[in-house]
């Protein structure tokens, strides 16, 4: 009787979580979206999705200490695993489980839909499109009310954030909470990192296409 080693019970495991997980994730930020957006006397829409949302935290606790324990590997799986930790520790980044997961499914197929270069650029997007939106609701949670904020609408927290993550950074409204500092910090250091993946992918293609046309192209006389 062929009895799976940790490796093939942790694949065995991410296989079989991979949809509900992918389901999971915009669904927190789904409900993270109605905590914070939600206006009226009524606290029941509000009260539900805090629900979920501890329940979608507990779902992912339990996915990341399953996947620990069948890995074997302890302090080792924490480091390699560096995005879910971070996930499980900060639940407003849980949404990037998202691109985490749509990668997975595409490194298993036999031939990837778009070419590397594709994949880097597709995958920025779809980061930097989650994480502007979850910021701009996080911002939006911290300085609605506050003693002098410039933020005082989620369209204000939308705009702040789109200038933030481009780098841009137009200066009419900004965070002046603690928090709402602190998450633009954040913001920015992920849009650099963002911005530069995407430029030098884009940069590479192109070298890489004008290599091929010169390759192509007969010689000269």
């Amino acid at each position: 009787m062929h009895v799976r080693n940790g490796p093939d019970r942790l694949r065995g495991w991410e296989r079989r979580t991979e949809l509900p997980l992918l389901v999971a994730s915009p669904l927190f930020l789904a409900c993270y979206a109605v905590r914070v957006l939600a206006e009226g006397p009524d606290p029941f829409w509000r009260d539900l999705a805090l629900a979920l949302s501890l329940l979608i935290w507990a779902v992912f606790v339990v996915d990341y200490g399953v996947r620990l324990v069948l890995s074997g590997e302890g302090a080792r799986f924490v480091r390699t695993h560096w995005l879910d930790t971070v996930v499980v520790i900060l639940p407003l980044l849980r949404p990037l489980r998202i691109v985490n997961t749509y990668m997975a499914i595409q490194r298993r197929r036999d031939r990837p839909r778009l070419s590397l270069y594709g994949r880097v650029m597709a995958y920025a997007s779809i980061t930097a499109g989650l994480l502007t939106f979850a910021a701009a609701l996080a911002v939006y949670q911290q300085e609605r009310g506050a003693p002098g904020a410039t933020i005082l609408t989620f369209g204000d927290s939308v705009w702040w954030a789109c200038s933030a993550i481009t780098t841009v950074g137009y200066g009419d409204v900004t965070p002046v909470t603690p928090l709402g500092r602190l998450y633009a910090v954040c913001l920015m250091m992920c849009g650099l990192a963002l911005l530069g993946a995407v430029t030098g992918s884009f940069s590479s293609w192109l070298i890489q296409v004008f290599g091929r046309e010169d390759k192509e192209r007969p010689p000269a006389g």
